[in-house]
């Protein structure tokens, strides 16, 4: 498989090592130096494009592989509020999207657990839910979009709870997700239910990025047989 990597940071370089050890080729990299090499042509040489770049510039990148007609699996935060108009455009076009807010297979696992918590707290008004995340200080945005995912989960779950706020100051019907940017941690997300007697709380921890690009480079597998718009769910069968 012919792979594009539309953002060559980090992840890329991460998500480039664990291709070529599956077996595929990295025809294309696009980063801050070469941005006029994302070109329908370049693109059009590539089976699958892999997108983690910053909020502005992404659905616009994912169109333009959309209009090259190569499937798009993007793990980049921060850019749902286009969400409705680019997944109705990749429905017209019959074109294949896999989004994720991580692709880590143990975060997809924890947000299972993450709703089952959820559920069975639903009846128990004397607890308070709260997310705190934790990422290195280069990541852009807060909270992050896993973070972001858990409250939703939360919100679907437990009376109350309407919205998510990142600050301090909430009310009642308001999850608090707290942000803290530390040196160069992957990732830490823990969700805390707390009444005046105790609390349960749950975490995951990433060691490194590489559970992400591993997870990256299955999805980027999963769309050579599958098409529309996908998830890791249609991935992890769950």
């Amino acid at each position: 498989m012919k792979l594009a990597l539309i953002g060559y940071g980090k992840m890329g370089k991460e998500i480039e090592k664990i291709a070529t050890k599956r077996g595929h080729e990295i025809a294309l990299t696009i980063d801050i130096n070469n941005p006029d090499d994302l070109t329908i042509e370049n693109l059009k040489k590539c089976d699958v494009a892999i997108e983690f770049t910053r909020p502005e510039s992404a659905a616009a990148n994912y169109l333009k592989c959309l209009e090259a007609g190569i499937p798009v699996v993007s793990g980049t935060t921060g850019w749902l509020d286009q969400k409705d108009m680019v997944y109705e455009k990749f429905r017209k076009a019959n074109g294949t999207f896999f989004y994720a807010s991580n692709f880590s297979i143990g975060v997809n696992l924890f947000f299972e657990l993450n709703k089952k918590l959820a559920s069975l707290m639903a009846s128990e008004a004397d607890y308070n839910v709260a997310i705190k995340e934790v990422h290195h200080t280069q990541k852009l945005d807060a909270p992050s979009g896993t973070a972001i995912s858990l409250a939703e989960d939360i919100i679907t779950s437990v009376p109350g709870k309407k919205n998510w706020v990142n600050k301090a100051e909430k009310s009642d019907g308001q999850i608090e997700i707290i942000s803290e940017r530390i040196g160069d941690v992957p990732g830490t997300h823990s969700i805390k239910y707390e009444s005046e007697i105790d609390y349960i709380e749950i975490t995951h921890s990433a060691k490194t990025r590489k559970g992400l690009a591993f997870g990256t480079v299955l999805a980027a597998e999963y769309c050579q047989d599958h098409s529309g718009i996908l998830t890791m769910k249609d991935l992890l069968k769950i």
